[in-house]
């Protein structure tokens, strides 16, 4: 399962930035990376725990702005086609999952 959050934050002033960065930096610190500018995805190995990480994304939503949260499934996320011009490029292979006992 794949978390997916898009996000459209104001930047004209410098509050509207700091708030832009803290809530980029908090959703690297929870695991999250950049796909493009502006959407950032995480993989979760189930839908509890991509619900864990969704709650997480709500509490630290900016003031204002525009932020979505979808969540896809592996097979979907697989079968997105990416393109660097008219050439199309590999995607990313699902992260390996370390779990510890």
């Amino acid at each position: 399962m794949w978390v997916l959050v898009f996000f459209d934050l104001p930047t004209e002033t410098k509050k509207d930035r700091h708030n832009y960065a803290v809530f980029r930096k908090s959703l690297k610190k929870d695991g999250f990376t950049m796909f493009q500018y502006s959407i950032y995805t995480r993989c979760c190995p189930s839908r509890e725990n991509a619900d864990v990480h969704i709650k997480r994304v709500r509490k630290i939503l900016p003031p204002e702005g525009f932020v979505c949260l979808m969540t896809i499934t592996d097979k979907q996320f697989g079968m997105i086609e990416l393109f660097r011009g008219k050439e199309q490029v590999e995607g990313e292979k699902e992260p390996q999952q370390l779990e510890l006992f």
